[in-house]
């Protein structure tokens, strides 16, 4: 199925080798990444049901190598295992991971384990061992890609239902996901709620109390890998309403709740964000709502309502999800049913802010509707969340839909797509060249300052800026680059004058993987490519060791 809405196209994610639909089955709880030096490269994750007069799901997964417009579904992670709650992320370099929940179908356990990729979620291995992540019932991850002492680790907290019995909890992994100490409680108990790092390396959780409020939960110190996570923050956080469950999604929540760190280098860097559907005090449906922290989490804005059709009661804003760009800028993806006359029939629809969420633009819809309530997989629900992942220009979103006719049961069916939204309202996505990689350091390691980079200009208009940091991987020499004002599809890498790769400006990232050891000196410039408009030079400079 490919879905048009205007100039938005879906491309269906869960399809057969032809590219076709699978008739009968269902997905849903959709998952995105994208790899960061290759932006045609991503993977969706989704729970998979074969059959949909049963409640058995797998974890399904689906990758792309040319911007979402072709997408290979290979299998499950283990066939005939039950799995749910399937969460996906990237680090910087490309490696693709998947948290998944393990259970049985009597769901008598409700433990996670740790899968990596490292040729763009075409294949993965099992890195915790079966229910090795520790964990529980929807469970959320991040991972540090900061420059400090913290890089590489991955963190997980789940909602109370685990694999240790007891309380919402948070768990660390220093060795990439290979093994996972043991759990620690979190205060106030936040669920539904996903995690982040600023760029100081601290951690922070965000999430719904079960009450009347949600919050925001830091850590300082699990970026110290000899010492045990505290939690020396917590704050309170208003969302306008509190998550709600059943109605447009009878068995499932209607929304959960997501945090975000902005980590631009810009005057919006470290802002802590909050966004989710809520259902409003004297309401059963629900607004999509959102909330700022300028202060490092120490308190947060007034709520904010982001739908912009006039407050009606009989309306859904469900499924409510964000993320931010590189450059600072917000995205938001919903469903929506303001343009049903029934009140169910729902689309997906887009907003975006510029500035830091004070203002958003006017919402859009970016998806035909369709009916939530056809197509369920024994289990009256289309999951319990969507996602999407946002880069310089726009994001990449995941989504369940019920585009595709069943006639075997005469009714719609439950399926996972893709669609590319960005403020340009330019959506089809354009492959551009797949760069050729560079050798990949194993294991991913803490990368250790050891340069003295030359200060980035401050930009003009037009201009393209360009900064630079050296570590080194196991002795060897490394330089990741970044930059932002380029327009073209493609950047050419000049390294002491001369070319050394041409790559996709987007996400604006390159790591050159030198290979030296000892000292050295490296003056770098990008330009668009074919052409000499060209950045400043940056130049990295190596000791000895």
């Amino acid at each position: 199925m490919i879905s048009q809405f205007g100039p938005f196209v879906s491309f269906q994610v869960n399809v057969d080798q032809n590219g076709q639909n699978i008739i009968g089955d269902a997905a849903n709880e959709c998952v995105i990444s994208v790899d960061p030096t290759n932006g045609n490269k991503m993977t969706i994750a989704w729970r998979q049901f074969n059959d949909v007069n049963s409640n058995f799901r797998q974890g399904g997964w689906g990758y792309t190598s040319d911007g979402g417009i072709h997408w290979t579904f290979p299998g499950v992670l283990e066939n005939g295992v039950f799995r749910s709650d399937p969460v996906t992320n990237s680090d910087e370099i490309g490696q693709f991971f998947y948290l998944s929940l393990q259970s049985d179908q009597a769901q008598s356990f409700f433990c996670d384990d740790l899968w990596r990729s490292l040729n763009g979620g075409q294949t993965w291995t099992l890195l915790s061992g079966e229910r090795g992540g520790g964990g529980g019932d929807k469970e959320w991850f991040t991972i540090d890609k900061t420059n400090g002492p913290g890089h590489g680790f991955q963190y997980q907290a789940d909602d109370g239902i685990n694999c240790s019995g007891g309380g919402v909890e948070f768990q660390r992994s220093t060795n990439g996901g290979v093994t996972w100490q043991t759990p620690i409680n979190i205060p106030n108990g936040p669920v539904y709620g996903t995690l982040d790092v600023a760029t100081n390396g601290n951690l922070f959780v965000g999430g719904w109390d079960t009450g009347t409020t949600f919050d925001c939960v830091r850590s300082s110190n699990a970026q110290i890998g000899n010492q045990t996570p505290t939690f020396d923050q917590v704050t309170p956080v208003n969302m306008g309403g509190s998550i709600g469950s059943g109605g447009i999604n009878p068995a499932g929540l209607d929304g959960q709740s997501f945090l975000a760190i902005d980590r631009s280098g810009g005057p919006t860097n470290n802002n802590i964000y909050m966004l989710a559907s809520v259902v409003p005090p004297g309401r059963s449906t629900t607004d999509v709502m959102f909330a700022r922290s300028t202060d490092g989490g120490a308190s947060f804005s007034a709520p904010q309502r982001i739908n912009d059709d006039p407050v009606n009661p009989s309306k859904w804003h469900w499924f409510g999800t964000f993320s931010v760009a590189p450059n600072g800028r917000l995205d938001a993806v919903w469903y929506d049913t303001r343009n049903a006359a029934n009140n169910t029939d729902s689309q997906l629809f887009y907003s975006y802010s510029t500035d830091a969420g004070v203002t958003w633009a006017p919402n859009v819809a970016v998806s035909n509707p369709f009916n939530p309530f056809e197509g369920y997989p024994n289990q009256s629900k289309i999951g319990d969340y969507i996602t999407l992942a946002s880069d310089a220009t726009g994001s990449n979103v995941a989504y369940a839909a019920t585009f595709n006719f069943n006639p075997n049961r005469s009714q719609h069916e439950e399926d996972v797509y893709y669609v590319r939204v960005s403020p340009t309202g330019t959506p089809t996505p354009t492959p551009t060249p797949t760069p050729t990689p560079s050798p990949t350091p194993t294991p991913t390691p803490t990368a250790t300052p050891t340069a003295t980079p030359t200060p980035t200009p401050t930009p003009s208009p037009g201009q393209i800026t360009l900064s630079a940091r050296g570590y080194k991987v196991q002795g060897q020499e490394a330089v990741d680059l970044s930059w932002n004002g380029a327009t073209s599809n493609n950047i050419d890498i000049y390294r002491n004058g001369a070319p050394i790769a041409t790559v996709p400006n987007i996400p604006g990232f390159y790591t050159d993987h030198i290979g030296a050891r000892g000292r050295g000196s490296y003056t770098y410039k990008v330009c668009e490519a074919g052409t000499q408009n060209c950045s400043n030079q940056v130049t990295v400079r190596f000791g000895g060791g």
